[in-house]
């Protein structure tokens, strides 16, 4: 059974409509799964985040990607882990034109499986792909990002 999250949680993640970033580049968070397995972020062609050429430019189409695989793991892991974005890579397919949308899944077999990796090497680097597609479904771009997860040490200094 999926854990319902707290109006506390979900209040914050709302917020994130309202992160400078995402408001200068008209990126939206549209969908949070209540257990945070899932999120769906938006970005309509405007003015203010259209390139030299005229299309979506790429440092706002890699913007509404960023945090989501780590904002998942982070929540679906627990305060037992220590979860940091290593790399992220983003291949550009084709314009991007109109509305773009990128949906960022885990699902429970893989949080189960980092779960069990972290247990028996205390870290790992895992990479997670998802695209960025236009209305019509067409994939514009492919992104790659690297999440470096270790378990929490007991010690203080193991928790910085």
């Amino acid at each position: 059974m999926k854990k319902i999250t707290s109006w506390k949680k979900r209040f914050k993640i709302w917020l994130y409509n309202f992160y400078p970033p995402y408001v200068g580049a008209g990126i939206r968070i549209k969908e949070i799964a209540p257990d945070f397995s899932y999120f769906r972020s938006e970005m309509n062609l405007r003015f203010y985040n259209k390139n030299y050429v005229g299309v979506h430019f790429g440092g706002s189409l890699y913007s509404m990607c960023d945090p989501f695989f780590m904002l998942i793991l982070l929540e679906r892991l627990g305060s037992d882990y220590i979860v940091w974005d290593k790399a992220g890579n983003m291949i550009f397919v084709k314009p991007g034109m109109g509305k773009v949308i990128a949906e960022f899944r885990i699902p429970d077999s893989e949080i189960k499986r980092i779960k069990e990796e972290i247990e028996v090497k205390k870290k790992g680097d895992y990479l997670f792909t998802t695209d960025v597609k236009n209305e019509a479904g067409e994939t514009i771009a492919k992104l790659e990002k690297t999440v470096y997860i270790r378990k929490r040490g007991k010690l203080p200094v193991q928790n910085g």
